[in-house]
C-alpha cells in the first residue's frame, strides 16, 4: 500500500483495531466490553475479515441478519477492507503464529493493526506473548 493512502486510513481511525472476539465480547456484554467501548468512543477500526467472523457467530446464535445488521452498525466502527496487500501480509504470518493456533481472522487483524501502526484488542488469551511488532492488548 502506498504510504499516502495508508495515511489516509491512519488519519480516520484513532485509537486500535478490534478482534472479532473483542466485538463479541463487547455484544455479549462480556468481561472486556468497558475497554472495548472505549476504543469504540475512541474511534475502533474493525478489518472486514473480522466483521465476517462477528456476522457468522452471530447467525450462527440465532439472530437474523437484520438484527445482526443493527448490532453492527451500532457500533460505529471504521469496517476496513480486505484487499490483495493485506492478504499477502495476513498469509505471511502464519508461519510465526500458527504454533499459538491462530485463524485468518485473528491474523488479518494482526496485518491490519501493523499496517495502520495501531494496537489490535482482542479477548483472544492465544495472542499474548506475541511478537510481531503490533502492540496487543488483551480486554480482559
Amino acid at each position: 500500500m502506498n504510504s499516502s493512502r495508508s495515511a489516509a486510513l491512519r488519519l480516520r481511525v484513532s485509537s486500535s483495531v478490534l478482534d472479532a472476539s473483542a466485538v463479541l465480547a463487547y455484544l455479549r456484554d462480556e468481561p472486556g466490553k468497558d475497554r472495548v467501548e472505549q476504543a469504540r468512543e475512541e474511534g475502533a477500526a474493525l478489518g472486514a475479515v473480522n466483521l465476517s467472523e462477528v456476522v457468522a457467530r452471530l447467525a450462527r446464535e440465532g439472530l437474523s441478519e437484520n438484527e445482526i445488521r443493527m448490532l453492527v452498525d451500532r457500533l460505529s466502527l471504521e469496517i476496513i477492507p480486505f484487499e490483495k496487500a493485506l492478504a499477502y501480509q495476513t498469509g505471511i504470518l502464519l508461519p510465526v503464529t500458527q504454533h499459538r493456533g491462530l485463524s485468518l481472522g485473528d491474523r488479518a487483524c494482526l496485518a491490519l493493526a501493523a499496517r495502520l501502526g495501531l494496537p489490535a484488542l482482542t479477548a483472544d488469551r492465544g495472542w499474548a506473548g506475541l511478537q510481531l511488532g503490533v502492540a496487543i492488548e488483551l480486554v480482559r
